[in-house]
């Protein structure tokens, strides 16, 4: 089952699967232009976002984005104070592709960091996330694949209440949207003084202490333990009256990255080494050309079955794989480093055909990271890059010299 967004919605998508019982995985992702946003050279990112829904017999076992990093498992372990137990724990290899999120819950419970009845409630508030932006989505592509469950589960949950719930829930924040356009929103207190007297003390304490303009509605919600429609509903006649401001997320800053910042510093340290595996000649030439210029370090291979051993030698940092090739195709290549420790984790970077929605969806279920559409330009190739493994480096020995004497010397550096 697969096709448009504009045809069949997500609810009646689900409907079905409840009452076929299917077992497997449904695919969606979001036109481009819904879910665009401006990169640091002005363009627009290169995808929209997907997730990935699994199903047993007809009910949810878990859902998520496909992104596949941990900061939504670290916000909801939160409650918990738990947050940091993902530090010390191996990635496991189960959901290691499709639903890592998924793995290192298990991972978690199995050490005893979570107890059975925490993990379920961090799931049941996992897919009511999820469904919660799927519901509200209007235009995109999906596809349902018949296949073997995702293993172990800890729960399942039937559809029809659950999205009942969840679209009820929906059309409410939809009439909250004079103030409030997104979940990714942060507040921030502007009148201390009007709070603190309108509400008890220690809801003023916790609202004080998540209203700082880092922390997004969705996050609080995660970290309260509540839904999202909640947490918003509680802070809208405040936030109409002036007393919290509502900003847009801003993307955090490492330490070594706000050092560069105040050194007037931008390049890496560490040379990005890139990885092409592509049999045409011309998009291999290409490849290079506009990496070496800005800064990466690529080897470009067209032999598959020799990448492979290279691969493990060069051990690079992003790995770029065209889907089309004789011997061996991308997925397949793909799916084999996948089952390596060594690249469990490493971004490998499907490239695709212009109407490759099968390819892409294929290429998320051996476990790509992310997709890159033929023909591509050069903005959109560093844009991936930067997105990734961060900026290339160019050629400017003193002002590494620069940062490193800085580094080593341990100067100190306002980072406020």
């Amino acid at each position: 089952m697969q096709g448009q967004l504009s045809e069949i919605d997500i609810r009646s998508i689900l409907q079905l699967i409840e009452l076929g019982q299917r077992t497997g995985e449904l695919f969606v992702e979001a036109y481009p232009s819904h879910l665009s946003v401006q990169d640091s050279r002005g363009s627009k990112s290169l995808s929209g976002q997907s997730w990935f829904v699994f199903f047993l017999n007809g009910q949810i076992v878990y859902a998520g984005e496909t992104e596949g990093n941990l900061s939504r498992l670290r916000d909801y372990l939160h409650r918990y104070k738990a947050e940091d137990s993902l530090d010390g724990v191996a990635l496991p290899s189960i959901a290691a592709f499709n639903a890592p999120e998924y793995g290192y819950l298990w991972a978690l419970l199995e050490n005893h960091i979570l107890t059975p009845a925490q993990g379920r409630t961090i799931i049941q508030s996992m897919v009511h996330e999820t469904l919660f932006d799927l519901l509200s989505l209007h235009q995109g592509s999906f596809i349902f694949e018949i296949g073997t469950p995702l293993s172990p589960q800890l729960m399942t949950m039937e559809i029809a209440p659950l999205v009942a719930k969840t679209i009820k829930q929906v059309q409410e924040w939809k009439q909250l949207h004079t103030h409030l356009h997104s979940p990714d929103q942060c507040p921030i207190v502007a009148n201390s003084a009007s709070l603190k007297e309108a509400l008890p003390e220690a809801t003023f304490s916790t609202l004080d202490r998540y209203a700082d303009g880092k922390t997004s509605l969705r996050q609080i919600a995660r970290y309260l333990n509540r839904d999202l429609f909640t947490v918003a509903r509680a802070i809208y006649p405040y936030v109409q009256k002036g007393w919290l401001h509502l900003a847009q997320p801003q993307t955090e800053e490492t330490a070594t990255s706000k050092i560069r910042r105040d050194l007037g510093l931008w390049q890496t340290i560490k040379t990005p080494r890139v990885v092409c595996i592509e049999d045409s000649a011309t998009v291999r030439k290409t490849v290079e050309y506009i990496l070496n210029q800005h800064g990466y370090e690529v080897t470009a291979i067209d032999n598959p079955l020799k990448a492979l051993s290279l691969v493990f030698q060069l051990k690079p940092d992003l790995i770029l794989c065209d889907i089309a090739m004789p011997e061996l195709d991308g997925y397949e290549i793909c799916a084999m480093l996948r089952k390596s420790t060594a690249f469990r984790q490493t971004p490998i970077v499907m490239l695709t055909g212009k109407d490759g929605f099968i390819d892409r969806v294929k290429a998320r279920m051996v476990g790509s990271t992310d997709y890159l559409t033929k023909p591509f330009g050069e903005s959109e190739l560093l844009m991936l890059l930067e997105k990734y493994v961060g900026l290339g480096q160019p050629d400017q020995p003193k002002s590494d010299t620069l940062l490193a004497d800085a580094l080593a010397d341990g100067l100190e550096i306002n980072l406020t």
